[in-house]
């Protein structure tokens, strides 16, 4: 039972050893020519495959390190500003007077001293918003955030510009305390 067909016809005289050689060589002939050309065919197809794979692999991973490059940078910068303004922020403790100031279209107020409020109105210093709260800084100070990003400064006066020899209402000047 376990035999072959081929060794049942050789036992039973039918086949000589010669011809079962022979059926034998032409039988693996054929399946050597018909399994090469299909074999190829399919490694050649999976080695495309796994090389699109890689390519594909290779350009998410590329975009994925420029985005985590963007955002550690963009987070870097955060910290720079914030370190800015809290190293050269201007004490208000003893504030009394209020300061009333936009943020966005909500009225805000901060509360100051009559010298900072003096410097506040002229120029000489400036408020900030550095995250939920509010900072009085030097002028220079508040041109550097700016320049990292503008929406952070929040009132910075100019200097006061030359008159205007047309002007109609030259003679009637609004006073630098009075509060709105």
């Amino acid at each position: 039972m376990g035999n072959s067909l081929q060794d049942q016809l050789l036992k039973a005289g039918l086949v000589d050893e010669q011809k079962l050689k022979q059926a034998r060589s032409t039988k693996h002939k054929k399946t050597k020519r018909h399994a090469g050309p299909r074999s190829t065919a399919v490694d050649n197809e999976a080695r495309q495959a796994a090389e699109r794979a890689r390519r594909e692999k290779l350009e998410r991973d590329r975009e994925l390190n420029l985005r985590r490059q963007e955002e550690a940078a963009l987070r870097a910068a955060e910290n720079e500003i914030r370190q800015l303004i809290h190293t050269h922020r201007v004490v208000r403790d003893r504030g009394d007077l209020a300061f009333n100031f936009t943020d966005g279209t909500t009225l805000k107020r901060i509360y100051v001293d009559k010298e900072q409020h003096s410097k506040l109105v002229s120029g000489i210093l400036a408020v900030v918003r550095q995250d939920a709260f509010y900072e009085v800084v030097p002028a220079e100070i508040a041109l550097r955030v700016a320049a990292r990003d503008a929406s952070l400064v929040l009132v910075h006066n100019k200097a006061a510009e030359e008159k205007d020899a047309d002007d109609p209402y030259a003679d009637y000047q609004v006073p630098d305390d009075l509060i709105w």
